[in-house]
């Protein structure tokens, strides 16, 4: 989510809150590695699969997806600043994002792509909930976003991403959890089954090559996300693009490329739990 070898999906260390709404300082790639943070509010109750019509693939399914950061992160520096323990280092709560050269937030990425997604995954019968309600507001942190998913006892949970690393490298990749000693270590293997399903559908339903600049074959471990490492539910990453590379932005931009990669992620999902 990040740079070359920096932390995806959670916000690079160090990164400081955007002078615009949503969009990073100019210069300064944003990853989401570092982790995705818990917001004001309080942690859901767990949520039931509502009943679906039959012969929906995913009925009776409980997913969860987590849109990376926030449009109003950036008005609340002493919220998403505020450090939080993700059990193998402390971070920040949550990070701004990066964006597009102009000026695209990833918080508006990837709430467009999630959306999208939910949508999708209702209409084959899953409960959805997302971490967060909008676009404006700020938050969660990341160690609540994990605590979401737990109390939702989901079946899969998705964290949406677009990375800010150097302009030269491009393409998609999946962050999935290593053994840490804690909660995710039970569903490590679920996860990465998950993570292969989602990177094998998301790569034939859009087209978006591998990352040229971090992990390999588009599948990367991390054990410094709190998204992750919190998880007590089989849970992976999605780092969508580089939206500091042209060609990874203008695709990114693109109403149409935003539903291909959610009707791929859903179908990354369905695999994986069928």
């Amino acid at each position: 989510m990040c740079g070359l070898g920096v932390a995806a999906c959670g916000g690079t260390a160090g990164s400081t809150v955007a002078d615009q709404a949503g969009v990073a300082p100019a210069g300064a790639p944003q990853s989401r590695t570092a982790g995705a943070a818990v917001t004001a509010g309080q942690v859901s109750e767990p949520v039931a699969a509502a009943p679906s019509p039959p012969g929906k693939p995913l009925a009776g399914k409980v997913i969860v997806i987590d849109p990376g950061h926030n449009g109003g992160n950036y008005k609340h520096p002493e919220i998403i600043n505020k450090q939080v323990n993700v059990l193998t280092k402390r971070k920040p709560c949550d990070t701004t994002g990066t964006a597009t050269n102009d000026g695209y937030s990833e918080a508006a990425f990837t709430w467009d792509v999630s959306t999208r997604l939910a949508k999708v995954l209702r209409a084959e019968g899953a409960t959805v909930k997302l971490t967060r309600k909008n676009n404006t507001s700020v938050g969660p942190c990341i160690t609540q976003r994990a605590a979401i998913g737990n109390q939702a006892k989901a079946d899969a949970a998705i964290s949406i991403h677009g990375d800010g690393a150097p302009a030269s490298g491009h393409g998609f990749h999946i962050i999935m959890p290593k053994k840490i000693d804690g909660p995710v270590d039970p569903v490590v293997n679920d996860s990465r089954k998950l993570g292969i399903a989602v990177r094998n559908a998301f790569h034939a339903g859009t087209g978006q090559a591998y990352s040229t600049y971090i992990g390999k074959n588009a599948l990367d471990f991390r054990n410094d996300l709190g998204g992750l490492n919190l998880s007590s539910v089989p849970k992976i990453f999605i780092e969508v693009g580089n939206m500091r590379n042209a060609g990874d932005a203008a695709r990114m931009k693109s109403a149409t490329f935003r539903q291909q990669a959610a009707d791929s992620l859903a179908k990354g999902v369905t695999n994986y739990l069928s």
